[in-house]
């Protein structure tokens, strides 16, 4: 198997002909790990991010022909990028070599120069970044912006109490629709939505225990590294197979981690914690619960 690193060299000078060659692009800049030296920087299985300063974006993610002047796509595909309401190109290139591209606007760039940058774009550049191609010297007054606040790093209380109430809310509700026999619906709750909340509530407990400052990356990358031990250690257990019974117990096992991690966060941070609506959240689980076991004996 060819060395994934000296491909993605090669791919990268690609890239930078393709954008040297094009008047529309204006810059190309490496983020994500590949840009990164020392804190997690890329390993084998790492793929290539990239943000491309184009006059115009629009081409870049409503078509994909221009895949073609850098490489062999095998497969490419348009999503939103995370916070910003923008897009990215994914691309799978020949030998598997897997590329984000994620265009954005010289008018955009230009806005944000000098001014507090989008809490995900701070974060990007905070990290580090590797500028290919700068043709307007556009990325000096970006990089200047990076050292804007990111954002809040522990929830207000009303956030943190929303969040807490939502959790316990779909507890309820996921019980009611394992009782209705929704499996797909119900594990998708379980182990979709109500694991996003857990993944916030086991970084705001990382936050408040080991301080503000902690560095808890996005979307539960690294997770096993920041957050609780105690919680990670019960990670496995937390998530369902495709049944009503294994459903059933992951739910609890759910549960009980959020609580855990919730009470002390709220000590903590010396907010007042709902105790009373998660104990008639509870209640009813356990006894929707107990109604579904007393029908299968019956």
């Amino acid at each position: 198997m060819p060395d994934p690193n000296a491909e993605f060299g090669k791919l990268i000078e690609k890239i930078l002909r393709w954008s040297r060659s094009d008047e529309n692009i204006r810059a190309a800049v490496v983020i994500g790990s590949r840009a990164r030296i020392d804190d997690h920087p890329a390993d084998e299985w790492s793929d290539l991010d990239l943000l491309i300063v184009a006059i115009d974006p629009k081409p870049l993610w409503e078509g994909s022909d221009w895949l073609l002047k850098i490489g062999t796509p095998w497969i490419t595909f348009v999503e939103p990028t995370p916070g910003d309401g923008g897009y990215e190109r994914r691309v799978l290139f020949e030998g598997g070599l897997d590329v984000d591209f994620a265009p954005v606007a010289v008018r955009d760039v230009r806005a944000m120069a000098g001014h507090d940058l989008p809490p995900v774009i701070a974060d990007i550049f905070r990290r580090g970044v590797r500028v290919l191609l700068d043709k307007d010297a556009l990325m000096g007054d970006l990089r200047d912006a990076k050292a804007a606040p990111a954002g809040t790093p522990l929830p207000e209380e009303s956030e943190f109490l929303n969040q807490v109430n939502d959790f316990w809310y779909h507890t309820v509700w996921t019980a009611k629709h394992l009782r209705r026999g929704e499996l797909w619906w119900a594990k998708s709750c379980c182990d979709t939505y109500l694991k996003n909340l857990l993944r916030q509530m086991m970084e705001w407990h990382a936050r408040a225990t080991r301080g503000k400052g902690t560095d808890t990356w996005m979307r539960g990358r690294f997770l096993e590294e920041w957050a609780d031990p105690k919680a990670v250690a019960a990670l496995p257990g937390v998530f369902a197979r495709y049944n009503d019974g294994d459903i059933w117990r992951a739910l609890q096992a759910t549960m009980d981690v959020f609580h855990d991690l919730a009470v002390v966060t709220a000590g903590l941070l010396i907010y007042p914690y709902p105790a009373d609506g998660e104990a008639k959240a509870r209640g009813w689980v356990m006894e929707l619960n107990a109604g579904r076991k007393n029908v299968d004996r019956s």
